[in-house]
Parts: structure tokens; sequence; C-alpha cells
């Protein structure tokens, strides 16, 4: 897999985001996106390795589409600036926590968790981390899931959700919006020989607090 081709195609399309660039080098972005899917194989197959719901994944399940969706927004460049894969057992659309990977270059990242998740999942993940505070509280403020998550969720509340008591003494774990978190790397990171080896543990981080907040989601899931 060579990934360092896969940022300089990056760095051209955000220089030349527009159509008739991008037909002209369509085979370099083909060969781009064969790349990037080598990556998430190679991926797949070590994340396997402790998570073994995701062994019948191919990289083709996990991508996303170049193509930017211009309906609803004043932005009309026509393509995404980076590569995503979403490593998920149950698919790219699934309520359950997955597998984020994400190539720009210069914002390139790990993440995990539940996104934008709708009102009820977001009262029930709530719920969860007040019913389970001491659970919760063991994986976020364990040093060895904060070396690479800083902070879970991006997007807070000024005050306490609605049904929870002011009071309780781990509010902060209750006000985000979302429930993902991320772990950004250099593009070196990536492109460097041991990348698998380097973001084992990075994954395996991850699973600890996605398997807390999937035990959560099924309820919701068919």
């Amino acid at each position: 897999m060579n990934v360092r081709f896969i940022y300089d195609f990056l760095k051209e399309l955000a220089i030349h985001n527009n159509r008739e660039w991008f037909n002209t080098h369509k085979s370099d972005f083909q060969q781009a996106e064969a790349e990037f899917e080598n990556l998430l194989t190679a991926i797949i197959a070590r994340i396997a390795f402790f998570d073994s719901s995701v062994a019948h994944l191919e990289a083709k399940d996990c991508t996303y589409r170049i193509y930017r969706d211009l309906r609803f927004t004043q932005d009309k460049t026509p393509y995404k600036i980076h590569f995503g894969g979403f490593i998920n057992a149950r698919g790219k659309k699934a309520l359950h926590c997955g597998y984020y990977v994400h190539l720009q270059p210069g914002e390139s990242l790990l993440a995990g968790g539940a996104w934008c998740p709708e009102p009820k999942l977001l009262k029930a993940i709530r719920e969860s981390i007040y019913d389970n505070i001491d659970e919760y509280r063991s994986i976020v403020e364990d040093s060895a899931f904060k070396k690479y998550f800083n902070s879970v969720g991006y997007n807070q509340l000024i005050t306490a959700p609605k049904g929870f008591p002011k009071d309780f003494p781990y509010m902060e774990y209750l006000k985000p919006k979302d429930f993902s978190f991320c772990c950004y790397k250099p593009d070196s990171f990536f492109i460097g020989e041991s990348f698998l080896d380097k973001s084992e543990d990075i994954f395996k981080q991850m699973k600890r607090l996605n398997d807390f907040f999937d035990y959560t989601l099924s309820d919701f899931e068919d």
C-alpha cells in the first residue's frame, strides 16, 4: 500500500477541485482509491485479531464516495479532499460504533464512538453513562485511553441536559451533544512502515468505549 501516493493525490485535488482536472486525472484517483482500499484491508485484518466481528468485511464495504453532496451547501466544490472509511461489522449506516479512518493531508485521524446520534439515542447514551458512571470513568479516565483520546464529544451543552439532576458530580460527561472521539496523527504516522503496529493499540482502546456505547445502542437496532 502506497499511502504517500494517496496524500500526493489529495494535495493536488485540494488545489484543483474541479471536474475538468479530476476527469483528466481519473487514473490517479483510481490508483489512490485502490491504495486506500489496500490500507483498509490491512487495518481490517489487524483489528480482526481482537475484534472478530469485522473479519468478514471488505474494504469496499467501508469506503465513502469522493463526490460531495451539493444539494444543501453553498460550497459547490465537487469533490471531498479526504478519503474516509468506516469499519463497522453491521455496515456503514449502522447505529453501532465502529472504527473510522480519515486520510487528509495535515488533518488525518482515527476515530470511534457515536457521532451525531438522534435525540432518543443521545438520551439513552447519557442515561447509560449516568447509571454506569464508575464503569464509564474507568475507561475515559484511564491513562491508556487518554494517551490517544483526550476527550469524548466535541459539542457541549452549556447546562445540564434535561432530565438529569443538576448536582450530578460528573455532569461534564453528560453534556456532549455527540459521543465521538478521535486521535489526530501526522501524515508521517500513516506513511510509516510500522503504522499497523502503532495503530493497533489505538483501535484496542477505541473498542473499549465503543463496546460501552454499543451495549445501549443494541436496544435500538434490529
